[in-house]
């Protein structure tokens, strides 16, 4: 007995480690590029509409690959498909050696763009099957790696590039720890039998006003999140600020975002409410976003720096709530992926939208007074995700054969 409680207990803290692992990777690929963008430019000749994409696209692939994800798990299973989409990343980023120019530099952004797309989609599932009474810990966990990678991507390429090795090589090293995960991921994952997907519970989800409310809180919040990644860096950079100066305060935010990420769904797993902790991160945000545009030279680094801790909290916090809204873990993983699909086609719109106000102004201070708005908006969202309701808000919409039930309170 004892034995066998040892073998279960390796087996949760292997998977704890590939939490970890997968986790880091999610990120670097969006984040590396911006405090380098002036050698990228200079070498492939690309315009902001083209430095846009680099991050609108993988997004858009984000949001996309959450809805086909499911049909690819029924196909080949969930521990094919996480090690097939760990290779796609790895080959997207190893493939960034060979960006001649801007066109290649965007389609291996697609590429990495699409392998997260499946591991984003897959993972919550995993998470509420595998951690069922630890799932904001874990969830937090989770997210705390995202956004720590992200914050790894954006401090470690300039110092890779100075010392010698060029953006394209400062890139494709991002290839060596998704690499690590690929073999643990091998490793650790069981292979259990694809299960099909009950489309009865998509299209009940779909019909279900509450998970509208989720998939649009999720985008507006990460559309601050996308827009950060792609023009914090040349923001301040076009202020005078150099490529390490401009990383750092990328890392800054990054990293602010992995504490937030991890230490709020702690703060918060005391509660079924997560409603005060998601308005506390919206509220730091609309801080952030308006030092930004108003005061971009006092304070730029707590602007980040609450920027970031606004939105890692939010993230994790609204993955955690979409999975409190179901006890079933196969019909909160569903909704989960639902509102990261439909949330991450908003937020892909997030740099666009920075790219067609600068234009417009002259500078980008309109865009970031733009997400300050988007998330003042979100909180108004927020305040309506009472759990002693989620029940009902999951059987609204009438009768239907799914068995879609909210969790009681």
């Amino acid at each position: 007995m004892t034995q066998a409680r040892n073998a279960g207990a390796s087996r949760q803290w292997a998977m704890v480690g590939l939490v970890v692992l997968i986790g880091i990777n999610l990120r670097p690929f969006l984040t590396a590029p911006g405090p380098m963008l002036a050698s990228i430019v200079a070498d492939t000749g690309l315009r902001y509409a083209g430095v846009a994409m680099l991050t609108l696209l993988p997004m858009l692939l984000m949001g996309v690959g959450a809805f086909v994800a499911p049909t690819i798990e029924t196909a080949v299973g969930v521990r094919r498909g996480l090690i097939a989409a760990l290779a796609l990343l790895m080959s997207g980023s190893l493939l960034r050696l060979f960006a001649t120019d801007g066109l290649v530099l965007i389609l291996t952004a697609m590429m990495c763009g699409a392998g997260v797309a499946f591991i984003q989609a897959a993972f919550p599932g995993i998470i509420k099957t595998r951690f069922p009474t630890r799932v904001p810990a874990i969830t937090g966990l989770y997210s705390a790696m995202i956004m720590g990678g992200g914050a790894l991507g954006a401090r470690l390429m300039p110092a890779l590039a100075s010392a010698g090795y060029g953006w394209r090589a400062a890139l494709a090293w991002l290839a060596a720890p998704v690499l690590v995960a690929l073999i643990a991921a091998c490793r650790v994952l069981p292979d259990a039998k694809a299960v099909r997907p009950d489309k009865t519970v998509t299209g009940s989800l779909l019909r279900r006003p509450r998970s509208w409310a989720l998939v649009a809180a999720f985008g507006l919040i990460n559309s601050g999140y996308s827009s950060l990644v792609a023009w914090l860096a040349p923001y301040y950079q076009a202020q005078g600020w150099t490529g390490a100066e401009s990383s750092n305060l990328v890392a800054i935010m990054a990293l602010c975002q992995a504490v937030s990420a991890l230490g709020l769904p702690l703060l918060a797993r005391g509660s079924s409410d997560r409603r005060p902790w998601l308005v506390l991160a919206a509220a730091m945000q609309v801080v952030g976003f308006s030092g930004l545009a108003l005061f971009p030279t006092q304070g730029a680094w707590w602007w980040a720096g609450l920027c970031g801790a606004g939105l890692g909290g939010s993230f994790s916090l609204s993955i955690v709530t979409a999975l409190d809204h179901l006890p079933r873990p196969e019909q909160a993983g569903a909704l989960a992926a639902l509102m990261q699909g439909g949330g991450f086609l908003i937020a892909a719109l997030g740099p666009y939208a920075m790219t067609v106000m600068q234009v417009w102004t002259g500078n980008f201070s309109a865009g970031w007074l733009m997400h300050a708005v988007c998330v003042g908006m979100t909180s108004l969202i927020y305040l309506r995700l009472d759990p002693t309701r989620y029940h009902q808000a999951m059987r609204s919409g009438g009768a239907d054969r799914s068995g879609l039930s909210g969790c009681p309170s």
